[in-house]
């Protein structure tokens, strides 16, 4: 793994069970509830990431989509 670039090529191993886990994980909530376990899913895993210049990249592609 880089630490200082962002990785954007494939990356997980089972990505549709990742994909049903966070549907799964939203189930039953309100809109502002999804938002809210959202925004705590995102401040986690940049806190994982923990190096901002590859968190700026990714605001900056996600941005770009």
């Amino acid at each position: 793994m880089n630490a200082h670039h962002l990785v954007t090529a494939p990356n997980l191993a089972a990505p549709d069970d990742f994909y049903e886990a966070l549907i799964d994980a939203h189930q039953g909530l309100a809109t502002d509830e999804s938002h809210a376990l959202n925004a705590r899913l995102v401040l986690l895993l940049a806190n994982h990431i923990g190096a901002m210049p590859v968190l700026r990249e990714a605001l900056a592609a996600a941005r770009a989509v």
